[in-house]
């Protein structure tokens, strides 16, 4: 899931929650004070809230800022170790997280590129290892 036009955007992960009191202009404070970064600069932020069952994405896309807020109704997102300071995550692992599902299993696909020759690595696909199913 990203919001806005053109191609993957940084997906950068604010490791320590927010008060999800704030706004557009609150949030992007945020970017710039705990995690001294430009929140103008085309990436998606993500924040969560203390109890983890809440996140916000927000990007600025040239024309304007946006905040996208989603609450899951059973559970909590799966958010890194609290600390102090900020992660990169891939777009494949933002789309998992946004959906609730664990961003931590997402891999590279291995693909052999056409008419053969030696495997490449190929587009990011999602592997979820299912312990309860046995499906890898």
């Amino acid at each position: 899931m990203m919001f806005g036009q053109g191609g993957p955007a940084k997906v950068f992960v604010a490791t320590r929650p927010v008060d999800f009191r704030k706004g557009i202009d609150g949030l992007a404070l945020a970017v710039q004070e705990m995690l001294g970064l430009d929140p103008f600069c085309g990436a998606v932020f993500v924040v969560r809230s203390k109890r983890a069952d809440r996140i916000k994405l927000l990007r600025w896309d040239q024309t304007g800022m946006g905040l996208v807020h989603k609450r899951l109704e059973g559970g909590k997102f799966v958010w890194p170790q609290v600390r102090d300071g900020v992660m990169r995550i891939s777009p494949a692992q933002m789309a998992a997280l946004f959906e609730g599902l664990d961003w931590r299993l997402v891999r590279p696909e291995r693909a052999a590129p056409a008419g053969g020759g030696t495997i490449a690595w190929g587009r990011w696909k999602l592997l979820f290892l299912l312990a309860r199913t046995g499906v890898s």
